[in-house]
């Protein structure tokens, strides 16, 4: 239905069958659909009663959760491929001349049964796991992998993809068509469809092993994040934290059995907000250690190590095969970079600089530990808690006095829907009508200006273990007028759940990060396409976290934040004194932020650009030379991913490309200005954005996209200005 690509479609389920026999059904086809043979089990048809079995009859064909069970997954998917796989097989071998309905849009139309039921799985897998979800995730993830390259390693369907790919100029093709026929063409080709028959066997398996592999690390991952949490005895070593931190902590002790013991959870970052407040200096270091140190086997626990040099080994082995130099050539070869230099090169621009702005910052520091009379060396877990410290005295904030005024609730509806409204002109309207994956989701209709509904948003708040680390958007159903969908998207956050009875307060940051993530939901909501492939989201890596970015300013201008920066209590709204210190402070240890990206961006391109022969025996010790080869090796400011547990590359799809978050922030932040230099947050601002930018998907170019709104390419200046660093 959408463009396939190679790679793993993820798999959840919630309640039914045992484990025996929804394995015994997939052990039934498991040889068949691996390899796209035309046998088929008696078990391969789809039920009528089975939720996936047609379109939801619910609004916008929003997932029926409260009827979906375990035992409806795996037959839905089954059957999804075969149906795919049939619907394939009949679209290559016709006998008439290819012509773009017969084929390219024939494609697009094809695995509708599938992509209902990835769509659900691949949230739901990340969102609200279990040990179930996991070992069938792994199973399946090999049978999607081979799905996908049944498809384009086929030889016939490539032909006539080909065929019209080198007569497109006379074909007359709108320029979404063109777009369209554009990629089908160059994912067939990066597949491998070009190879010969023993090279396509060999990617097959490589295809099959990192499947198995990248969900490995992933389930590795969630167990490391909770087996590193730290469980301290005595209150008196959380001082520092708030009340309703204190308390929370005790809740999560008591849900694992300790109880009258208190559990501080460590995050998906190297850093643990709570080093900001802690007091007790030897539980920084602790809770620093525990972050830092995960999925490294200490003691015998989880062990991502030998994962991380199977899975880059693999990968440069598959992309020297496909004819590319390494993994982050092959990756980077459609996306607005290009080529591994053009990312370096626009992070290593920046390394001088930034690395100069850190070093002033770590003199602050030390200057405040010398000030409040200690006389340790400045260490990892010292650098925000001081930072603290630094930013109170500057700017006379302390974050305990800022929380109060960003209740998350407030935060959504008088702040990211406010802004929303401002820009677009688009409202949200809460419904209870429509059934859930979890009881902390809201799902909300999303309204135009006219009244008519664009489509569906579902926003799912709190952290919890079941949940991986992160905060993303994704779509239960993906816009296309071709399919006459409109789109369903859901925003996950991981918000500290408060204990029971106590507001959910937030930190400025998180705040931050709720409007990023509608930065996502519009682009899915806007879009306004004809086919799903190019649809929304579907953009180049480092294109996608663009309109994302842009959000996140709004979350400090000062009319948008006077409406919803308020009292929990008093409803008073934040002091303009308060919220003037606040806006100053937003940009303040920007070095550390930036460089701690840095590091991480560079650790990841390092990584992709070795040969298979290249590839180290010790993740730490090459870490460790990466960051000195580059002048970034300061201790105490770590990467924000180290190797071993950086989600993003080994279990994501950024894998050479964790340097597109700041190469979108070129954008974002030259966008903003422009913005605010022509009015600002307006409806007529707005509506532009949205027409020429976001409502576009990939049905043109990205950067045409772009400076046709901004009428010029952007420059690094304002980025530099956003980051402080000018």
């Amino acid at each position: 239905m959408c463009r396939l690509v190679i790679g793993v479609l993820l798999v959840s389920c919630v309640a039914g069958y045992s484990k025996e026999t929804v394995f015994a059904f997939q052990g039934a086809q498991l040889k068949d659909v691996r390899t796209g043979d035309d046998k088929q089990s008696s078990q391969s048809e789809l039920p009528a009663d089975n939720p996936f079995a047609a379109p939801s009859r619910l609004a916008l064909q929003a997932p029926a959760f409260d009827t979906i069970r375990v035992e409806h997954y795996l037959p839905a998917f089954m059957a999804g491929i075969r149906q795919q796989l049939d619907e394939i097989k009949a679209i290559a071998s016709l006998p008439d001349a290819p012509t773009f309905e017969n084929t390219i849009v024939a494609i697009e139309k094809s695995g509708a049964l599938l992509t209902r039921v990835e769509q659900v799985f691949s949230n739901l897998t990340s969102s609200n796991t279990n040990e179930f979800l996991q070992k069938t995730q792994k199973e399946v993830a090999p049978l999607l992998a081979a799905h996908s390259d049944n498809i384009h390693l086929n030889r016939q369907l490539f032909k006539r993809v080909e065929t019209l790919y080198e007569s497109r100029e006379s074909l007359k093709l709108t320029g979404e068509q063109q777009e369209v026929l554009r990629h089908h063409y160059e994912d067939f080709v990066r597949a491998g469809a070009r190879l010969q028959e023993d090279q396509q066997n060999r990617v097959r398996s490589l295809n099959e092993q990192l499947s198995k592999l990248q969900t490995e690390f992933r389930d590795n991952l969630l167990a490391a994040t909770k087996e590193r949490s730290v469980i301290v005895d005595d209150v008196a070593e959380l001082d520092g934290l708030s009340e309703s931190q204190i308390a929370a902590a005790a809740e999560k002790a008591k849900e694992r059995g300790n109880d009258g013991k208190f559990v501080l959870e460590i995050t998906n970052t190297t850093r643990v907000p709570m080093l900001k407040s802690l007091n007790n200096r030897e539980l920084r270091r602790r809770l620093w250690e525990a972050s830092a140190n995960r999925a490294l086997g200490q003691n015998g626990g989880v062990d991502n190590r030998g994962l991380v040099l199977e899975i880059a080994q693999l990968r440069a082995e598959r992309a020297k095969l496909l004819g590319f130099e390494n993994h982050a050539a092959y990756k980077l070869q459609n996306q607005m970079a290009r080529t591994p230099d053009a990312a370096r090169k626009m992070l290593t621009d920046l390394v001088p600089g930034v690395v100069a702005r850190v070093n002033e910052e770590a003199d602050d520091l030390r200057a405040m530990i010398k000030e409040l009379g200690a006389t340790h060396e400045l260490e990892p877990w010292d650098w925000e808690y001081f930072a603290e410290k630094v930013r109170k005295a500057r700017f006379d904030v302390d974050e305990a006095q800022v929380k109060p005024y960003f209740e998350m609730n407030n935060v959504l509806e008088k702040g990211v829907f406010f802004t929303m409204k401002k820009l677009f002109g688009i409202e949200f309207h809460e419904r209870n009508d429509l059934p859930v994956y979890h009881r902390e989701v809201r799902v909300f209709d999303v309204l135009d200006a006219d009244g008519s509904q664009i489509g569906l948003y579902y926003i799912d708040f709190f952290s919890r273990d079941a949940k991986r680390g992160g905060a993303w958007m994704s779509s239960f159903v993906r816009q296309s007028s071709l399919l006459n969908q409109k789109p369903v998207i859901v925003n996950v956050l991981n918000n500290p759940k408060p204990a029971d009875g106590k507001p959910a307060l937030i930190s400025f940051d998180n705040a931050t990060t709720m409007f990023h993530e509608m930065g996502h939901a519009v682009h899915g909501l806007f879009s306004d396409v004809t086919y799903p492939s190019v649809a929304g989201t579907a953009t180049p890596r480092d294109f996608v976290e663009f309109p994302s970015t842009f959000e996140e300013d709004w979350a400090i201008q000062p009319d948008i934040l006077r409406n919803y920066a308020r009292h929990h209590e008093s409803g008073e709204p934040i002091p303009t004194e308060l919220l003037n210190k606040v806006i100053q402070a937003s940009r303040f240890n920007q070095g550390f932020d930036t460089l701690e990206y840095l590091s991480a961006a560079i650790l990841d391109l390092e990584w992709h650009t070795l040969s298979a022969d290249e590839i180290p025996d010790d993740i730490e010790a090459f870490e460790a030379a990466t960051l000195k080869k580059y002048g970034i090796d300061i201790a105490a400011v770590p990467p924000r991913y180290r190797t071993a547990y950086f989600a993003h590359i080994w279990g994501g799809g950024y894998s050479a490309a964790y340097y597109a978050y700041i190469w979108s922030e070129v954008l974002a932040a030259d966008a903003f200005a422009f913005m605010k230099s022509n009015g600002g947050a307006t409806f007529e601002n707005g509506s532009r954005f949205r027409n020429e930018v976001l409502s576009r998907g990939s049905s043109r170019d990205p950067m045409t996209s772009y400076t046709t709104w901004r009428r010029q390419k952007p420059s690094i200046d304002a980025l530099l200005i956003r980051r402080g660093l000018k």
